[in-house]
């Protein structure tokens, strides 16, 4: 069972923003502990929420809410209570939310999408991005077979990995193999970053950040910055935004693995002096 250390034990983090997306709160696939634990070491002025926060899909087919879903809404919360700005910007997953722009729900503003100004004088267009995507926009039936494929992917990869860790191994994604893997994947993702930086050009913005398909990116095309804060059910990253203005991706599985790995013994005994030659008497 993973334990966490109290709020005061943690050595936090601030920064002048955080940008989080596709959480998936109600599924099994969300690593709920592995947010907390960000959530208790990281922390902001302001906090994005890139959609898909909830998956009001999933819990249409079926109530899923265990203690650790609760308790990341109480720490979002609790946030907002101590006077970071919390914008929530929906995605398609948690769509019933976009009935609800320009409402605060616990000192949260829900909007349909955001421009930020970073410290450094630079406007994001903040959207989650589904919008952009023809599958969803135009056959939702296929988007819900997708859905429904992607959670038995998620399920084979759970018991997967936990033959894995039986054996010493590390954690190992089937779905985010397979998107820089398969052809169409590949060209979906490149498609996807196209259209989203054509869209914030348009807006006469210097980039965008959305999330929606789980591949975080930091890069810059045709002169716009494009990125992507990627997923908490698979990837666990985030974007932060220093009081520079520097935007930088968090991997923080990658964190958690490199905190867990054993310190190896480097330290080798001294080398023995070599004795110095005696002087004698003349």
């Amino acid at each position: 069972m993973q334990t966490h250390e109290p709020d005061d034990m943690v050595q936090e983090k601030r920064f002048r923003t955080l940008f989080l997306s596709d959480i998936h709160l109600g599924t099994r696939g969300c690593r709920a502990d592995m947010l907390l634990d960000f959530l208790r070491e990281y922390d902001a002025e302001r906090i994005y929420l890139v959609g898909d926060i909830f998956d009001g899909w999933r819990l249409k087919r079926g109530w899923y809410w265990p203690q650790a879903h609760n308790d990341v809404v109480q720490k979002l919360l609790r946030k907002a209570r101590k006077g970071a700005e919390i914008i929530y910007v929906p995605g398609n997953h948690d769509e019933i939310m976009r009935h609800y722009l320009g409402t605060h729900f616990g000192g949260i503003e829900v909007r349909d999408r955001d421009i930020h100004e970073t410290a450094d004088g630079k406007k994001l267009l903040i959207i989650h991005g589904d919008q952009f995507d023809m599958v969803v926009v135009n056959a939702r039936w296929l988007a819900h077979v997708g859905d429904a494929a992607y959670t038995v992917a998620l399920a084979v990869n759970f018991w997967f990995n936990w033959l894995r860790r039986l054996w010493g191994g590390q954690y190992w994604s089937l779905s985010k193999w397979a998107k820089l893997r398969v052809k169409q994947a590949v060209n979906f993702i490149g498609a996807y970053e196209s259209i989203l930086v054509a869209e914030a050009a348009k807006s006469d913005v210097d980039g965008v950040v959305c999330g929606h398909i789980h591949h975080a990116a930091l890069t810059e095309m045709n002169g716009i910055r494009y990125v992507n804060t990627g997923d908490w059910v698979e990837s666990c990253t985030a974007i932060t935004e220093d009081f520079d203005g520097t935007l930088r991706l968090v991997d923080w599985s990658a964190i958690v693995r490199e905190r867990s790995r054993p310190k190896l013994q480097t330290a080798l005994p001294a080398p023995a002096e070599k004795a110095k030659p005696q002087k004698t008497a003349a």
